[in-house]
């Protein structure tokens, strides 16, 4: 199930809340019991075998349509 970020609007504090996606875009009271509360966007972080390897080098071959300039 997704995790959403809100933001309370009162205390500042900032929460997860735990839903499925057709109760996304239902208010969630903060858990000081404030219920002037906004969802925020969250950022995704990936990590695994793909994350670890680091970013993987541009390619070379002088560029063109293919990368190898055989379109001149």
């Amino acid at each position: 199930m997704p995790r959403y970020d809100f933001r309370c609007r009162d205390c500042a504090d900032t929460f997860e809340v735990t839903r499925p996606m057709s109760d996304s875009a239902l208010p969630a009271p903060c858990p000081a019991g404030h219920t002037d509360t906004v969802r925020v966007l969250s950022t995704l972080a990936l990590t695994g075998a793909a994350g670890a390897a680091g970013p993987r080098p541009a390619p070379s071959g002088g560029g063109g349509c293919c990368g190898g300039g055989c379109c001149s």
